[in-house]
């Protein structure tokens, strides 16, 4: 079961780490322009965040569709397409990859933004973990706030069961907070 949930989210997993990458580029950085176009609320704190970028919002997007269309490929060639929940109802066409893929990335990068935003409301700034339950509660909800939506998506697309949804949750809450330690002692995060 474990297996088939890691082959059915695997295009999540690579595409959020490629764009974590992504992240790092000179491309990424000479185009960098806050989402929130650096306006603050009447609180004076900024809506999302430098973190929250068009760049970022539209690479994920397209690394997505990549991703989803290349690994659609592989399973494939390699006729492990019954391994992953994602063909349950729909068979592995190109435009179904494609949809998946865009809808991978852009709620991905969507239900990112609620959680800036509240972040900057309680003084959270952009990239920090602060040292308190307030942020050790954060920090669970960095691991899992993209991934609910992403999941719903799953959930839609291949007819499994709540508990199950819950479970890829739980499962790539998980495996988020795993690679971004891996990332950290890799120096590719500034925290995790």
């Amino acid at each position: 079961m474990i297996i088939n949930m890691y082959i059915t989210a695997m295009p999540i997993i690579i595409s959020g780490i490629l764009n974590m990458l992504f992240t790092k580029t000179n491309l990424y950085k000479n185009y960098r322009y806050p989402i929130d176009r650096n306006k603050c609320l009447k609180d004076g704190r900024r809506i999302f965040g430098d973190n929250k970028t068009y760049i970022g919002f539209i690479s994920m997007i397209i690394i997505s569709i990549v991703i989803q269309l290349i690994y659609s490929l592989v399973l494939n060639l390699l006729n492990f397409e019954s391994y992953s929940e994602l063909y349950n109802i729909y068979e592995n066409r190109f435009l179904y990859n494609l949809l998946l893929g865009f809808l991978f990335g852009f709620i991905y990068m969507l239900l990112e933004l609620p959680n800036s935003f509240i972040k900057r409301r309680i003084d959270i700034k952009p990239g920090e973990t602060k040292k308190s339950l307030i942020g050790y509660i954060f920090l669970i909800i960095d691991q899992i706030d993209s991934l609910i939506g992403v999941m719903f998506v799953i959930y839609i697309v291949s007819n499994i069961s709540f508990a199950k949804y819950l479970a890829y949750v739980l499962l790539g809450g998980i495996t988020h907070l795993i690679i971004n330690v891996i990332l950290y002692i890799l120096k590719i995060r500034r925290n995790i």
